[in-house]
């Protein structure tokens, strides 16, 4: 009688599995509260997240926002901990390589507040911007993303059109 070895399954977190966690992890008010907050640029710190994401808990000071970006092919989640955000993004999906100006159409522009307890799951390419846009409260998020984040695409917006501007990689934030 042979016996096979026993493989353990890893199973690749969904965008509601990722949505579940940083909301259970966004009412941990002993954790939110720990995020030291700098009065002008945004605080990180990198969480653990389920099945292999990438997780981060991020203060944001009075009118401060991310500008236009994506997350290439990682699926994602956040939720507001405290304060609120305020989300821009685009709901026709871009193409994911080989342009530089795109012309947008009209009608693709989504705008949604997000309170402390609310947020969002997104799929692969999801272009958007991230504000809080208080004049005097900071906001506190939980994100998670998996896979870890192979690349942010950064991009400015002037009207209908949008340009990516640059590319960054995992060692360009950590």
């Amino acid at each position: 009688m042979s016996v096979s070895p026993s493989v353990s399954a890893v199973s690749t977190p969904t965008q509601a599995e990722l949505l579940d966690f940083v909301r259970r992890t966004a009412a941990d008010a002993q954790l939110i509260s720990s995020l030291p907050l700098d009065p002008e640029g945004r605080t990180w710190v990198r969480l653990e997240g389920p099945g292999g994401s990438e997780a981060w808990l991020i203060g944001w000071p009075p009118g401060t926002g991310t500008g236009w970006h994506d997350h290439a092919e990682s699926v994602g989640a956040f939720v507001t901990a405290s304060g609120e955000l305020k989300e821009n993004s685009l709901t026709a999906r871009l193409p994911a390589d080989g342009w530089k100006t795109l012309e947008l159409t009209e009608g693709i522009d989504r705008e949604r507040r997000l309170p402390a307890g609310k947020g969002r799951s997104f799929g692969q390419h999801h272009v958007h911007e991230v504000l809080n846009e208080s004049t005097a409260e900071h906001a506190i998020s939980v994100h998670a993303y998996y896979p870890p984040l192979p690349q942010i695409r950064r991009y400015s917006r002037t009207g209908h059109v949008l340009r990516l501007e640059h590319v960054e990689r995992p060692e360009d934030w950590q």
